[in-house]
């Protein structure tokens, strides 16, 4: 399942087809396998609650931009340019709504940084 998702930042709102990891299968799959992650693409992970994000990337081919979402729907800490196939947790430091995977770099690319907020619908209705 695909939904828009946008990030609004000081240099403008960037737009993004992203799937949505929902059952505990496609979170632990993820971005694993697949050699690369167009610009315009990303999965989130929705949270049943604000909780730790913990992620990893064994079998994950293709650097990413990892996003952890606070429950503000802010950017809460960005981890950037991940090393394919490491297996060091990589951690919001706190509890967060969402995590958002998008290609590695985009995020300095594009000025993404903490405090911008995300809108999906996945999470208009998240209570946190």
């Amino acid at each position: 399942m695909r939904e828009p998702l946008s990030i609004e930042s000081k240099n403008g709102k960037h737009q993004f087809s992203i799937e949505i990891a929902k059952t505990p299968r496609e979170q632990e799959v993820g971005e694993m396998f697949r050699p690369d992650l167009p610009a315009d693409r990303g999965m989130l992970f929705v949270w049943p609650y604000a909780q730790q994000s913990d992620m990893w990337m064994e079998n994950t081919l293709a650097s990413l931009d990892i996003i952890f979402i606070g429950a503000d729907r802010h950017i809460q800490s960005i981890i950037e340019n991940t090393v394919p196939g490491s297996l060091a947790h990589l951690s919001s430091h706190g509890p967060v709504l969402a995590t958002l995977e998008l290609q590695g770099g985009i995020t300095g690319k594009l000025g993404i940084s903490v405090g911008d907020v995300v809108s999906v619908p996945s999470l208009v209705q998240k209570k946190s």
